[in-house]
């Protein structure tokens, strides 16, 4: 057991102080198997920089849950929120990731293989009969830590840390915005009075958009910066069109290995190489389809995009294609293997991408106090910065059929074959 506190230099936030009880978690199993879980996926072979980890995103959060937590306390002195709620509150953000698999998001949320990191069930998993459980519950942390993640009765404090960890506007969210953007080299950021306009109303953390009953601008420009900043990175980064194609890549091999027996326990152990090694050793060599696509993501190899549609479709077509290949995993994969034999292509040559309806930026409905003293969601209040923002966020969905790149040559033919199947001109132009 560590006794001592420990100072971690980040490459955004600087110094981060970590008290020994925190510091005991940190050495565990558990939360280092993260530094082998880059937080965003395939978006390296987009942006060369963006290698950075789940680890270093939960030592970020800590350090943003405290930051908001001191300043709760300096600005609220009579909520009383004492040295161990700030340890419960420091423990639940370093933890709140522990239930990630490698390429999480593109499963979980795009390919639908598994069912979400952050659930109950998962989380409970992880802080168990295990290292990090035990250690949580040495220091009599456990059930606060639980229910702080949503996987225990809530209680008012409990609920208060969910909010300042994970809830809409949280540190969570501060966290990978910045680091985000620092390591793909987008050269955007917010500016740090935010973190003066957080304020604990009936019980929930909320952001003060008024002073003395009088409206704060600089509050209400911060936080439609930060919306801007959610939809910038995006726009470039989470939905650029590459990142798609090679997290589509790696759902495919992980579609089939599931089908020839990989289950979700296989992967809590694995980070993102050693998944990929996984594949190759385990499932390489009885699948030719496994082998060429783990040969071509090392090589960088993506699928192409050969047909394209837009929200412009409009939202009946829109709720039709991801009813029938975003909700449903076999016929996304029966419209595969027929545009596959309609061309002519191996198995494995063509991959459906359908994102899912929710495109909306949860960040808008962070609970807002404005000058009449309501409490209200932002978006709510009809501001034109932000429906605008949200409008273009749902504008992101696109709907692909992808071709692997050892086939490029047949894009146009895929592409004809994809426009009488679904009716709908490519949106693409093809050169």
């Amino acid at each position: 057991m560590h006794t001592r506190s420990l100072v971690v230099r980040d490459a955004v936030w600087g110094d981060i102080s970590l008290a020994a009880p925190l510091v005991d978690l940190l050495d565990t199993p558990e939360l280092q198997r993260l530094r082998g879980i880059r937080q965003l996926g395939t978006a390296h072979l987009v942006y060369p920089s963006a290698n950075h980890t789940r680890f270093e995103h939960v030592l970020g959060t800590c350090h943003v849950a405290l930051r908001i937590l001191a300043g709760l306390n300096e600005r609220q002195p009579e909520l009383g929120l004492d040295e161990r709620f700030a340890l419960e509150v420091g423990a639940a953000a370093l933890v709140h990731d522990v239930g990630h698999v490698p390429f999480g998001h593109t499963f979980e949320d795009e390919r639908r293989l598994f069912p979400r990191h952050d659930g109950a069930e998962r989380t409970r998993r992880f802080l168990g009969d295990t290292c990090l459980g035990e250690r949580l519950r040495a220091a009599g942390m456990s059930d606060a830590v639980l229910a702080a993640l949503g996987a225990a009765a809530p209680t008012v404090h409990t609920s208060l840390a969910r909010d300042i960890v994970a809830g809409t506007l949280c540190a969570d969210l501060l966290d990978y915005l910045a680091r985000d953007a620092h390591f793909t080299g987008i050269r955007r950021v917010y500016d740090e009075r935010l973190f003066r306009t957080f304020a604990v109303r009936e019980g929930r953390l909320a952001v003060c958009l008024a002073k003395r009953g009088l409206p704060r601008e600089d509050a209400h420009s911060e936080v439609v910066h930060l919306l801007r900043l959610r939809y910038t990175l995006s726009e470039r980064v989470y939905y650029h069109h590459a990142k798609v194609a090679s997290g589509a890549l790696v759902s495919k091999l992980v579609e089939r290995a599931v089908a020839a027996g990989l289950t979700l326990e296989d992967l809590y152990p694995l980070g993102d190489e050693t998944l990929i090694e996984l594949l190759a050793r385990r499932y390489g060599p009885g699948d030719p389809i496994v082998a060429r696509g783990v040969d071509d993501l090392r090589a960088r190899r993506l699928p192409k995009r050969a047909y394209v549609l837009t929200r412009t479709i409009g939202s009946a077509r829109q709720g039709e294609l991801i009813a029938r290949f975003h909700a449903d995993a076999e016929a996304r994969a029966r419209c595969e293997r027929q545009l596959e034999e309609a061309l002519d292509l191996p198995p494995g040559a063509v991959i459906v991408y359908c994102p899912g309806p929710d495109m909306a930026l949860k960040e808008a409905d962070i609970p807002v106090e404005v000058a009449d003293g309501r409490l209200c969601t932002l978006s709510s209040l009809n501001l034109r910065e932000v429906d605008d923002l949200l409008e273009k966020h749902r504008d992101l969905w696109k709907f692909y059929v992808l071709i692997a790149a050892r086939h490029a040559d047949r894009r146009a033919a895929l592409a004809a074959a994809c426009e009488e199947r679904f009716g709908i001109p490519n949106a693409l132009a093809l050169a």
